[in-house]
Order: C-alpha cells, then structure tokens, then sequence
C-alpha cells in the first residue's frame, strides 16, 4: 500500500519547498470531505500558504468534488489528493481487519463511538460505521507517512473521520468551522464531543467562535480560537478602478436557495420596471439554476440577467473587477469569501446582517446590508449603488479593501494557524 500513495506525498512535499526554522518542521495532513471544490478555494490557500513555510502536507479527501475542478490550481492539487472512497474495496477491509485484530480495544472504543453518533445523526448508524470504515483506512496511510496532526476543514463527516482515527490510535486532530451547516444541525454532528476530543478548533469569525461556545462545554472554550478566511494577493493586485459606465451587478458563489439568488431575482425586477439601466451576472452554478434560468425567462429578464456556469479563479476575478458592485443576499452563511475578493479588488458589497458577515461589511462605510429576504430593503440597496457617484463607491470600496487587508489577507492568517499548530502540535512533535 505504501507504493501507492508515495508519490501524491513526494509531490505535496518535496525537499525543494523548504525546511521550518533550520531543520525543524512538522508532518500534517489536511482532511476534508471534497477536495479540491471549486467552492472551497480558501482551503487550497491555507494548506499551501503554510506548506510554503516548510511544513510537509498530506492532501486527504474523503471523496472526489461532485463538480470536477476547472480552475488549474485545483487540477494541480486534485493530482496530489488521496480520495479514500477512489480507494479500492479490499484496501479498506484489509485496513478495518488489521485495525481490528492489532488494536482491538481501541477499535472496540472507535466502533462504540461511531455507533453513539450514529443514533444521534441525521444521517444514521450506517453511514457512521462507513466513516470507522474510512477511519481505519486513512489510519494506515497516516501512519505510513509520519503524520503527526491532521488538521480538517468544516465539523460534519470528516471531522466525525478524524475523531475516530484519534479513537483507534492515530494522530491528534482539529479542525476549522465555517458554518452554518455545522449550527444548523449541532446535536446532530455532535459538535460538542468534537471540540472536546480536538487538540484546538478554529473558528472563521467571531460569530462563530461564539456558536461554538454556544455548543460545547465552558471548560473546552480556550481550545477555540479564531481564523479568518483569506484571499491572495493575486485578488488585491487585480484591483482597478470602477468604470463609470458600469451598470452591472455581479452575484458569485453557488446557485442554492441559502444564497437568496430568487429574491435578488425579485428585486432586480422592480429595479428594471422602475426604468433603471442594470445587468446582473450569476457567477457560479448550482442544484437552483433550472428554477433561476425559469424566473429568467419568466420576468422577461433574459436581455439582463445572464449565469455563467463554473469558472475558474481568474475569472471570478475579471467579473468582480467588471461589475459596479457585488451582491450577496444570503439566508445563511459563515462569511463568504466571495465579499472578501470583492473588497479586495476594490468593490463596494451588499449583502444581508446574516453570521458573521456585519464583521466585514459595515452598512453605508463599505457597502450595503439588508434584512435577509426583504425584497423592499434589497431593492433600495440596489438603487443605492446606481445612484451613488462612482468617486463615492470607490471610496466605499478602499475601506472594504483596507479591512479586508488587516484581517482576511493569507499570509497573515496563515501566520495565525501556523503558529497554533506550533504551540499545540510542534512543542511535543516537531522533528529536528
């Protein structure tokens, strides 16, 4: 078995990327549930910000992205993940039954626990007893390449992964929250027993942060502390000024009723019939876009509203940079990274007083926010930037990009996770 994941790990860690302070580095692993995701870039900048610095990273996904990657960064780190359900059948049954007749009393611990969450789940006994399947099975391939900590990415199935490999044996782990799927469903996802088994958990913002104490037991609060989402400088270099003549609104991220894309449909319709000149974009795609083309095509709006589909980062960042202002609707969020970018290339942002998201956009400094689903607040907001002078949306835009440049610029907060693993993990695991 060793042979066959050698190379994926040679690849995301070759000698050339460096050595941590003379010689000393640590051995991680990154675990989420699909990786690389087009919706899920932040990840990719994290892991290779820190892997940058020296630090040898394992790639682990508990399956493939449902949409294959398009962006060529994510090509470049599909080609070094190890997808545990790509894995053959008897490479996991051969690693359960190892796990099983050399560690019994800790796999009798782990089944009882995937049992325990299991009857507590939405999502059942079976599933829960697959992941102690796939548990067992990324326990081997940790093992084979010294992994110390892994380190996961959202407190649903992979984080129920990884407490698990901690049960039969394996590595210390944490793990970042981003929300809201994990609070809608924190019993469920048994949020508090995670955060009590983690090493340390990282909470996007403080709005999450507080959810999690919210969730989990006052005496395990020190362990959570707060990282924020980022973006490149790649994102603050494209920067460019508004066009005067812009008249579009762009809409990016996933086509999904929590994103509040039909309400945005609703309210540029009363824009239009009030006889304003505007276009909006849909950058992204989605399980809601037959329901969105229909709207369309109902509202007699095909001549203004156009989607997409998937596109790779760098077009993202040209459609960003084309539209007048950026718009973000959301039911429920954690703080979408798409409003980060936006600041950062220097547009203003309306988006709704949801989670975390009034910690960035602050209501008539750097954008506009609205009461969630609220077509008359949403309507008014978009009337706003119309008619608001291009010399006053710039000045909105350079106060979104200068808080977005304290608090969400990677290096920075890759400097703040890097220097938790070492406190946590590296004054007991560092190698020299």
């Amino acid at each position: 078995m060793r042979a066959a994941f050698t190379s994926k790990l040679e690849v995301a860690s070759s000698p050339e990327s460096g050595v941590k302070d003379g010689g000393r580095f640590l051995r991680l692993a990154y675990l989420t549930t699909a990786y690389p995701s087009v919706s899920h870039t932040f990840i990719r900048r994290e892991l290779r910000e820190i892997e940058r610095r020296g630090h040898r990273i394992l790639r682990l996904a508990i399956r493939r992205a449902e949409t294959a990657p398009v962006d060529p960064l994510d090509l470049e780190e599909a080609a070094k993940t190890i997808h545990c359900l790509s894995l053959p059948l008897w490479t996991h049954i051969r690693s359960v039954l190892r796990t099983a007749l050399f560690r019994p009393v800790l796999f009798v611990d782990a089944l009882l626990l995937a049992v325990s969450m299991g009857l507590r789940s939405e999502r059942g006994l079976f599933k829960h007893l697959a992941y102690l399947f796939e548990a067992c099975t990324l326990l081997e391939i940790l093992r084979q390449h010294s992994v110390q900590h892994v380190h996961v990415h959202f407190g649903t199935n992979s984080a129920a992964v990884a407490r698990l490999i901690r049960r039969c044996g394996g590595p210390t782990y944490s793990f970042t929250v981003h929300g809201p799927t994990e609070f809608d469903s924190a019993i469920a996802f048994d949020l508090r027993g995670k955060i009590a088994d983690a090493t340390f958990v990282v909470a996007i913002t403080d709005y999450c942060s507080a959810q999690l104490q919210r969730w989990s037991a006052p005496s395990d609060w020190r362990k959570i502390h707060v990282v924020h989402c980022a973006v490149g400088d790649d994102f603050f270099d494209a920067a460019e000024p508004i066009a005067p003549d812009s008249r579009t609104l762009a809409c990016v991220g996933r086509l999904t009723p929590q994103k509040g894309q039909l309400v945005l449909l609703d309210a540029f319709k009363e824009l239009i019939f009030s006889e304003y000149d505007a276009r909006l974009v849909f950058v992204g795609d989605g399980e809601l876009r037959p329901h969105i083309e229909q709207k369309i095509t109902e509202m007699g709006l095909t001549e203004r509203v156009s989607i997409t589909g998937y596109v790779s980062e760098a077009e993202v960042r040209q459609r960003i940079a084309a539209s007048r202002a950026l718009v973000l609707p959301s039911f429920a969020e954690g703080l979408p990274m798409v409003i980060m970018e936006a600041f950062a290339i220097g547009r203003p942002v309306v988006s709704t007083y949801v989670a975390g998201i009034p910690e960035l956009v602050r209501n008539g400094e750097n954008g506009w926010l609205v009461p969630a689903g609220n077509v008359a607040e949403l309507v008014a907001a978009l009337t706003g930037v119309l008619e608001t002078s291009i010399e006053r949306l710039s000045e909105m835009a350079r106060s979104g990009r200068d808080l977005t440049y304290r608090n969400h610029r990677t290096v920075t907060e890759a400097d703040r996770m890097e220097n938790l693993l070492m406190d946590y993990v590296g004054s007991n695991n560092k190698e020299k």
